[in-house]
């Protein structure tokens, strides 16, 4: 089988994803393994591999390039777009990952600044005299 390619996003990250089924279960991140893009730091790296407790039965290869946003919002672009990978394998691994809550974008992002006012919704110290 080829290789299936997904995108996902989270606040301002971006996740390409190209997913090889019967692979030997390796995470590249940006051309890195993923314990060295991660670091240290284990909750980004279950949140990334999650999707694939839903599918124990199969091994994946998976290369992931991502851009924008901060190693948190990184981390969620790639659980989304594994999970949209392994989605389009069939209509059973679909609904494992719906009923997961892992295809369902989160849509918060940073609030805009707005003209005469310091930040988004701050306002300057009010005056009476």
């Amino acid at each position: 089988m080829e290789k299936i390619l997904a995108t996902g996003r989270r606040k301002t990250s971006t996740a390409k994803v190209f997913l090889i089924p019967n692979g030997s279960g390796k995470v590249t991140v940006n051309d890195r393994d993923i314990n060295t893009y991660f670091g240290n730091n284990m909750r980004f790296k279950t949140v990334v591999i999650s999707p694939f407790d839903y599918v124990k039965d199969q091994k994946f290869d998976c290369s992931v390039y991502v851009k924008g946003g901060g190693i948190s919002s990184q981390a969620g672009a790639i659980r989304h777009a594994i999970a949209r990978a392994i989605a389009k394998l069939g209509e059973s691994f679909h609904h494992s990952m719906k009923k997961a809550g892992f295809l369902t974008r989160d849509p918060r992002m940073v609030e805009r600044k707005k003209p005469g006012k310091p930040k988004a919704r701050k306002r300057f110290q009010f005056s009476k005299r």
